[in-house]
């Protein structure tokens, strides 16, 4: 089971990334975009994700994955349920995230500094 401190630290760590606290929900951004959100309550984690790809994601583990609110599905966006996640898949999700808001140079640079990824 995944929870906010498992993740945390990165909002800091990944280049160009800083964490913020937005009417009491912790997020990751980077320059104004937000890449990682959490619940209020720190249950559920939004993050970027291709939307082409979302529905086949939610699809293949619903009970782990769910689409954002009918307001949010205009954006690259889906949402996990934390207890379903693994430490190591939360951040996996987080650092996938990051890399599409950033440049593919800053992406590739934590790829050869990270290979065995987030872990």
């Amino acid at each position: 089971m995944a929870v906010v401190d498992d993740v945390l630290a990165l909002g800091d760590e990944l280049e160009r990334s800083y964490a913020v606290h937005v009417r009491g929900r912790l997020k990751f951004r980077v320059g104004q975009i937000v890449y990682v959100a959490f619940s209020l309550d720190e249950t559920v984690m939004g993050f970027g994700f291709p939307k082409d790809e979302r529905a086949a994601l939610v699809a293949s583990e619903p009970d782990k994955f769910q689409l954002p609110s009918p307001s949010d599905l205009r954006f690259n966006w889906v949402e996990a349920r934390l207890a379903a996640l693994d430490p190591v898949e939360a951040r996996e999700l987080v650092v996938d995230a990051w890399r599409m808001v950033v440049p593919k140079k800053l992406a590739r640079a934590y790829d050869l500094t990270h290979p065995d990824g987030p872990g």
